[in-house]
């Protein structure tokens, strides 16, 4: 519990890699200066003018044009993160009518030769996006849905 204020002081004083920027800067438009830094001289403590209120009028003002880069930044960064993330991304879309294969759910102690897939089914309804209705080939309907995850498509 003593550790938290200078944890969340490290926190709001560290730039931040989708910004760029500190969060204790967008919210105050200007850097920290240390606690330290106040009673040492520093080159920060020696470069502040003693009167500042033009200085620090024109942060203010800027403080939104500094905001909007900060969130054009974010989001560059969050479409690279995107990106990166869908990479690998397989989209499997069926259609009422598809032949399809599901995913066997072994109970018990399954051997490595025992079959993953079985089928084929058809696609009988789309409940929902990725949830599927199915019937056997003697046109049995099976009792749930299936998520797209438990199949795929069947190639005869």
């Amino acid at each position: 519990m003593e550790e938290l204020p200078s944890v969340l002081w490290a926190y709001r004083t560290t730039p931040r890699a989708p910004t760029q920027e500190t969060p204790f800067n967008l919210v105050y438009g200007s850097e920290t200066v240390l606690q330290v830094e106040i009673g040492q001289t520093s080159s920060m403590v020696e470069s502040y003018p003693d009167n500042n209120d033009q200085a620090r009028a024109l942060e203010l003002d800027l403080i939104e044009e500094k905001r909007d880069r900060a969130f054009i930044r974010m989001e560059a960064y969050r479409s690279r993160v995107m990106k990166s993330y869908n990479k690998k991304v397989r989209i499997r879309d069926f259609q009422v009518g598809d032949l399809v294969m599901k995913k066997v759910n072994h109970a018990g102690d399954v051997g490595k030769l025992e079959a993953r897939w079985e089928g084929p089914y058809k696609i009988t309804r789309k409940v929902s996006s990725g949830s599927f209705y199915l019937e056997d080939a003697q046109r049995h309907p099976l009792k749930r849905p299936w998520n797209v995850f438990n199949l795929k498509k069947y190639y005869s």
